[in-house]
């Protein structure tokens, strides 16, 4: 890349109207990644852990002053039935989302749309006595 497209991509809203191909190491778990094989171009998010920065105050804007690691929180999937990634910033806790790249680690992606039924707000042990008080018999056979 030389001086001049260097300098353009780094100019504000650059990657919201042009392809980001370049490579990068994962701040998280240090696997390089490259934009191939994402099945888009815009690359945002390790395929290995779901991690990404936190970058961008809208997206591709590279405005934001935070440089904080984005965790994958959880998985939303959308009216047209596609899934995104919803990230949360370690430093200033800004939530964003992201479309799945099509070279996601199937089993990080299942694991994060299990995890509140895993992890449910109530303990189980009081599943039937919850059931009861909304009206139910409470008992699983």
């Amino acid at each position: 890349m030389n001086r001049e497209n260097k300098r353009r991509s780094f100019e504000k809203g650059y990657y919201r109207n042009h392809p980001c191909d370049e490579s990068f190491t994962c701040r998280q778990c240090g696997r390089l990644v490259t934009p191939d094989g994402a099945g888009t171009q815009h690359r945002n998010h390790c395929p290995n852990c779901l991690a990404s920065l936190h970058v961008d105050d809208a997206p591709g804007d590279r405005a934001a002053d935070c440089g904080g690691r984005m965790e994958a929180v959880a998985v939303w999937v959308k009216k047209n039935g596609e899934w995104a990634i919803v990230h949360r910033c370690a430093r200033c806790g800004k939530l964003s989302a992201n479309r799945i790249a099509a070279d996601d680690n199937p089993m990080k992606l299942m694991s994060l749309a299990l995890t509140p039924l895993g992890q449910p707000p109530f303990p189980l042990e009081r599943i039937e006595e919850l059931t009861r008080l909304m009206g139910g018999e409470g008992r699983m056979e």
